[in-house]
């Protein structure tokens, strides 16, 4: 079965959400396809957003903004895209389900996953007090003793970064990958321990309070907040090469101005442009490409 929309929207986060109410008020028929396995989704609480003081997860705000998204129309297929393709003036999109959905317009907004290695509980506590992001979180660490859980140069660089915040901090280097010997300096000249064993366990305290980590040893490691940072993230950008979209570092290169690709009608907001992977950024992204949607899908009515 085939339907067709003005836009397709690739991703249900923060950035495809926000296209979707601007489009759903703009009366065009839109379709977002939601895997529902966006970063946002685990994030207990984003600190960092205009009117929410006193934060909000990544669910809720995921929660609000599809039922924004719905009251203006918009429609949610929670399928996954694997196929991208060009026909004349729009595109093809075929989903896990078999669905082919054919858009006029085509927005990628499939974000990025984390890597997270296997360890116990280390889920449990991101967004509260196990972060991801020091330009989100570094202000929640301020004085506190911080472990950054990581591997090698990943991990070094994001404990030199959470310096400015912390005096204390130890990185637990997970892998245990060599680093080169001017980080090490620079690690020793901060006063950071650098311990390299593996962790086994994140102690947690309540609903979601880090205490420390266990160490494949059976040596215990007290911390109040730590981050995470062991690089090799994975980008969505897939759909976009399929289609020749161009990219740099898996990211989706996009003009700053209207956030459209290189190819036609293929827009694309949020984490898997290039930018820094700021919510309220993604925000931004995901109404600057629906305004220029319309103004395209109007261009063509004319």
């Amino acid at each position: 079965m085939e339907r067709e929309f003005d836009c397709i929207i690739v991703g249900g986060g923060i950035a495809g959400l926000q296209a979707g109410i601007q489009l759903g008020r703009y009366k065009r028929k839109t379709v977002i396809l939601d895997a529902n396995e966006g970063r946002s989704n685990l994030c207990r609480n984003y600190r960092n957003i205009l009117g929410w003081p006193d934060g909000i997860s990544g669910e809720d705000l995921r929660q609000l903004g599809r039922i924004q998204a719905e009251r203006v129309g918009v429609q949610f297929l929670n399928q996954t895209a694997i196929k991208a393709e060009n026909q004349n003036d729009g595109f093809i999109i075929t989903t896990n389900a078999n669905e082919k959905l054919i858009g006029k317009t085509l927005l990628i907004a499939t974000g990025v996953t984390d890597r997270l290695p296997n360890i116990k509980n280390i889920k449990t506590c991101l967004g509260a007090t196990v972060f991801i992001c020091p330009d989100c979180d570094g202000y929640e660490v301020q004085n506190k003793k911080v472990i950054v859980l990581g591997s090698g140069e990943a991990g070094a660089n994001m404990a030199t970064t959470l310096h400015y915040w912390s005096s204390s901090i130890i990185y637990i280097n997970h892998e245990q990958k060599k680093l080169e010997p001017s980080k090490e300096q620079e690690l020793t000249k901060l006063g950071i321990e650098h311990v390299q064993k593996a962790i086994t366990e994140v102690l947690v305290k309540g609903e979601a309070v880090i205490e420390g980590v266990v160490l494949d040893d059976g040596t215990t490691i007290k911390g109040d907040r730590a981050f995470v940072a062991f690089g090799g993230n994975r980008v969505h950008s897939e759909l976009a090469e399929q289609l020749g979209v161009q990219l740099e570092n898996k990211h989706i290169i996009v003009n700053a101005r209207t956030k459209e690709t290189n190819i036609k009608n293929v827009w694309a907001a949020g984490d898997v442009a290039a930018h820094s992977e700021q919510v309220t950024i993604a925000m931004g992204d995901g109404v600057q490409a629906a305004i220029w949607i319309q103004k395209e899908l109007r261009r063509r009515e004319k």
